[in-house]
């Protein structure tokens, strides 16, 4: 093969790898979406999670821009499941303060109950 069947190969091959991963917009769609509710039930930047997440998505830009679909779909994947967890221990600790609160509220009954 001379030089340039070799090279039109290369390009092909280039452009068949480039069809393997497509542009993951819409994976980053939804790990914006995931940050975002997050941040709508309380999840602030000094949690873990969400730190991550942030990070983790702004990586996932950075490789998208560059090209690198599939580590840029990797990481906002990452980014979309750190963010939901951080949604998810924001609403446990919010029930288990409703809990604790109805906890209270069903002792302070039974003392007066009691008192009666």
């Amino acid at each position: 093969m001379n030089k340039a069947g070799l090279s039109i190969a290369l390009v092909m091959l280039g452009l068949v790898g480039c069809s393997n991963h497509p542009a993951p917009e819409e994976q980053l769609r939804l790990s914006e979406q995931a940050l975002d509710q997050a941040k709508a039930v309380g999840a602030s930047a000094e949690a873990d999670e969400l730190a991550l997440a942030q990070d983790k998505l702004q990586q996932a830009r950075i490789a998208f821009d560059r090209g690198k679909y599939r580590k840029a779909r990797m990481l906002a994947e990452q980014a979309e499941l750190d963010a939901r967890l951080a949604e998810a221990k924001v609403l446990t600790q919010k029930r288990q303060k409703q809990l604790s609160e109805l906890e209270q509220q069903v002792d302070s009954l039974r003392k007066q109950l009691g008192a009666l």
